[in-house]
């Protein structure tokens, strides 16, 4: 057998079996049978492995989402940390001299600092993240358009188109 062989409708319809005193010729219909088979099995093979793969990006991609949600929630609890160490600080301010009250406003400003630099780290976490998931999204589109090829072909029973 070749193992380039790759039957397509075409190839079904031009076939032709030399005629035999009792038919066509048994030895002759068989290898062609066989190839069909052969081509037929290739074809489910394939499209199990892009099923596979689809399925294993569908993981991924849920398991991106629980990260976005994960970054979001870290967000939020920075945000609540935040606001309860202002809170303190505020409080602490009003009962301490004022030489704590110079530190107080001094911590204050670091804090703000150091907020500003969260902020833009985690602005630059969600702009790459953004980034990775779009062309993760980009890729699995173009995988759902083969998958979705291949379903169109194999209904209409005509082979993919070579990318």
């Amino acid at each position: 057998m070749n193992d380039e062989f790759r039957l397509t409708p075409a190839d079904v319809r031009a076939q032709q079996f030399r005629r035999s005193a009792l038919g066509y010729d048994p030895a002759g219909v068989e290898d062609f049978r066989v190839r069909v088979a052969e081509e037929l099995e290739r074809l489910l093979r394939e499209r199990a492995t892009l099923e596979e793969r689809l399925q294993s990006f569908r993981e991924q991609l849920k398991s991106f989402r629980e990260r976005e949600k994960a970054l979001n929630d870290a967000v939020v609890m920075a945000q609540q940390v935040r606001a309860e160490t202002e809170e303190a600080a505020r409080r602490d301010s009003e009962l301490t001299v004022r030489e704590a009250q110079a530190r107080a406003e001094e911590m204050l400003a670091e804090a703000r600092t150091a907020e500003s630099e969260v902020r833009r780290d985690i602005e630059e976490a969600q702009r790459q993240f953004s980034g990775y998931l779009a062309a993760f999204r980009r890729l699995l589109e173009r995988q759902l358009a083969e998958v979705d090829a291949l379903a169109e072909h194999e209904q209409d029973g005509s082979p993919p188109e070579a990318a």
